[in-house]
């Protein structure tokens, strides 16, 4: 048995960069589909629509994926790849699980289960082009993953029979067991029911070997089928010619180091497991001898990474921690899963584009799509892809060098982002994606972020930014960031600290230079919680981190704050002359509908003073600001809607000359407003990376060279892409 595994060095410097050797083409995304466009007239508009697995025709022009919640198909038209269209559905009676297309046909596995203990399903035939279903085969049981063998002879079909995961806390065995099931396929793509063979799987795994589960299957082009049997972490090769069993073996499991495994508000990479199952859930057959493994785990098990095995049972490689850290590397890594299965990588696809073969790995949790060339031994690391929520489908079409990732995750009825298929391209140059990694620490392990919520630009050094995390990590940092390559470096990391211990109850919103060489942090608040209330706080930070003092509001303006606090901070003079200027998000209860406060601090005297920002109007939702950076004698500020995708509308950039302003004692009742101009429109920028419009823009620096820089904040990857958008706009043409 030949173990390759990669070395740390190795891995490290794989990993830190989005870069390939100049002579490589790489992924880049030309286009997003949203699945919620594709919905029927009929359909009720705030009901789940999703993309979960998903094939093409045969001349790669029409997407066509499962729509389980619809219990339909949904179809695109990809003629023109980077202008995706809604091409239609077809409904199907039953949910469908998975697919696979022969000709204009459509072999769909549809579950009809009245219970777990009960399983039933089918395979339907559907006409692609008249959108019917022409026929059905009984299955015996609940179909999950299907596959058709590359010479079109055959459709296999995993029939899993699910556990009720609240029974016994989804402890297996629970009968009856699945197996798998296959059929002859004619030339048109017509089944032929009476074709139907039965692989009994059970028996077989030390585990529940009554209680299979099959979970995926894949089929080489010897007509050789690999399933797995997921939960119980096992694995078996079927030949669909004779019907034989041909070997099965183990997983296996897998020691870690250096990953997280502790759920806290925080990324540490300095946890240890030993013997995980590995619990494989996708499988695709590399060649005709090897395979590759998503070890997602689902009941005891998840290695967090993707094993390439032979079909005799050997393990050719293990990818071991290595992708939890390029998530973590790329502020995508789900610290609310680390006790549980970290990334979870799910899905996996196989592709020859040209002379390379390169693997696709789903990660489901960190919402990345992994790809690596096939070397024959170690596979060769080459990007990570902005996958949507929850990547579930990969398909590869290697004819129209394309990649198309099918995202499952709908938010929608939340107010957040839904399911969506995005198209990606093989092209000749850098990575579009990230446009943010970390360097490693002290300890050899990425530099964890996530969550970046305001931004300055160092004093004199042009690309050096400084960036703060808000709340969703529990640990507040000053980020150093080298805008300056590409992409973007967070070079160094610092802990807020207060009487030598990490400062608490934080929540940094905003960052800004002192005169004196330190910060000044806007930290949010939120007095409307029942527990664990905080105020907005201004809190001067020296430059090795430590806290020198907190500045609470006055009464005068602290009894009418609300839950959307603090924001931006900059400054504006210097010694005696400085003046810190804050961005509060929202409206408070004393301010008019449509206004929020600018509040002027002078560290001299330990004044306050607040002046009013008029708000555009919401087409939907609310508006507020983000930031606030000062720039010739005004202020630039971040003004944004709370919506994301195609319901964005504003996310803008204003300036607010500060020429004749005189901030209002607090509690006065006459409090002047200021003018604005609005000087940029972020949707367009925003949208560029041709993914969907993020809602949180929620940086804005410009350096010493007079450079523009936003940064988006990915929410601790909770309920979130995880994608941040960092975009040097150059020189604006500002008001000065």
């Amino acid at each position: 048995m030949i173990l390759l595994r990669a070395s740390a060095a190795a891995a490290a410097l794989l990993a830190c960069t989005a870069l390939t050797p100049a002579s490589a083409a790489v992924f880049n995304r030309i286009a997003t589909f949203h699945v919620a466009d594709n919905r029927p007239a009929d359909s009720d508009p705030q009901a789940e629509t999703v993309a979960e697995i998903i094939a093409a025709t045969p001349d790669g022009m029409t997407l066509v994926h499962t729509d389980s919640p619809g219990e339909r198909l949904g179809l695109i038209d990809i003629t023109d790849p980077e202008a995706p269209k809604p091409a239609g559905t077809i409904a199907l009676g039953g949910e469908p699980t998975s697919l696979v297309v022969v000709g204009n046909k459509a072999l769909v596995g549809v579950v009809t289960s009245e219970s777990y203990d009960k399983p039933s399903g089918h395979l339907a035939v559907v006409d692609l082009t008249g959108k019917t279903v022409l026929a059905t085969c009984d299955l015996g049981g609940q179909p999950d993953a299907l596959a058709r063998s590359p010479d079109g002879a055959y459709v296999a079909i995993a029939i899993e029979n699910e556990r009720d995961e609240d029974i016994n806390d989804g402890a297996i065995p629970q009968l009856p067991g699945g197996n798998l099931t296959w059929f002859g396929i004619g030339a048109d793509g017509t089944v032929d029911c009476a074709t139907k063979t039965v692989a009994d799987l059970a028996g077989m795994a030390d585990v529940a070997p009554t209680d299979p589960e099959p979970e995926f299957v894949d089929i080489n082009t010897a007509n050789q089928a690999i399933v797995t049997l997921q939960e119980n972490n096992y694995l078996a090769v079927v030949d669909l010619a004779t019907g034989d069993i041909i070997n099965s073996f183990s997983a296996g499991s897998v020691d870690l180091d250096q990953i997280d495994t502790v759920e806290e508000d925080a990324i540490n990479l300095t946890g240890s497991l030993t013997g995980v199952p590995r619990e494989p859930d996708a499988v695709q057959w590399i060649d005709d001898d090897r395979f590759v493994t998503a070890n997602e785990g689902d009941w005891k098990g998840g290695s967090r990474g993707f094993t390439i095995f032979n079909k005799g049972g050997d393990i050719l490689y293990d990818s071991g921690n290595t992708v939890d850290h390029i998530a973590a590397r790329r502020g995508h890594y789900p610290e609310g899963r680390s006790e549980n299965k970290g990334s979870e990588p799910e899905g996996a696809e196989v592709g020859t584009f040209g002379d390379d073969r390169f693997i696709f790995i789903g990660l489901e949790r960190a919402s990345l799509v992994l790809v690596y060339r096939d070397t024959d031994g170690e596979p060769e690391y080459v990007q990570a892809l902005p996958g949507g929520i929850g990547p579930e489908g990969l398909l590869a079409i290697p004819e129209r060098n394309l990649l198309i990732s099918a995202a499952e995750t709908d938010l929608m009825p939340d107010g957040g982002i839904g399911s969506v298929v995005t198209v990606f391209e093989l092209q000749d140059g850098a990575p579009a994606y990230p446009q943010l990694v970390s360097a490693d620490d002290a300890n050899g392990t990425p530099i964890p972020w996530m969550a970046i919520s305001g931004t300055v630009a160092d004093a004199s050094e042009a690309g050096k930014l400084y960036a703060v995390t808000d709340s969703a990590s529990s640990v507040a940092r000053i980020l150093t960031i080298d805008a300056t390559k590409k992409p973007a470096v967070i070079t160094a990391e610092m802990t807020l600290t207060q009487d030598g211990k990490p400062a608490t109850n934080l929540d940094p919103e905003g960052i800004a230079l002192a005169s004196d060489g330190g910060f000044w942090i806007a930290s949010e608040g939120n007095p409307e919680r029942e527990k664990n209330k905080t105020d907005s706080l201004l809190i001067k930070v020296s430059a090795d981190g430590s806290v020198e003092a907190t500045y609470p509001l006055p009464e005068a303006i602290l009894k009418h704050a609300l839950r959307f606090g603090f924001e931006g901070v900059t400054t504006v003079g210097t010694g005696d002359d400085e003046t810190v200027w804050i961005a509060v998000q929202r409206e408070w209860k004393d301010d008019e509908k449509g206004h929020a406060k600018l509040l002027a601090f002078k560290p001299a005297d330990q004044s306050w003073g607040v002046v009013r920002y008029p708000l555009d109007a919401p087409k939907k939702g609310w508006i507020g600001l983000s930031e606030i950076t000062a720039h010739g004698n005004g202020l630039v500020v971040v003004e944004r809607d709370n919506q994301i995708g195609k319901a964005a509308a504003i996310k803008q950039l204003t300036y607010v000359s500060l020429d004749g302003v005189v901030p209002a004692a607090p509690g006065a009742s006459d409090v002047p407003v200021v003018n604005k101009e609005v000087v940029r429109d972020l949707i367009p920028d925003l949208a560029s990376p041709k993914g969907y419009v993020l809602d949180k823009i929620e940086s804005f620096a410009i350096d010493s060279a007079g450079d523009a820089f936003i940064i988006t904040d990915n929410d601790g990857v909770d309920d979130h892409s995880g994608e941040t958008v960092l975009l040097n706009l150059g020189k604006l043409d500002l008001p000065m």
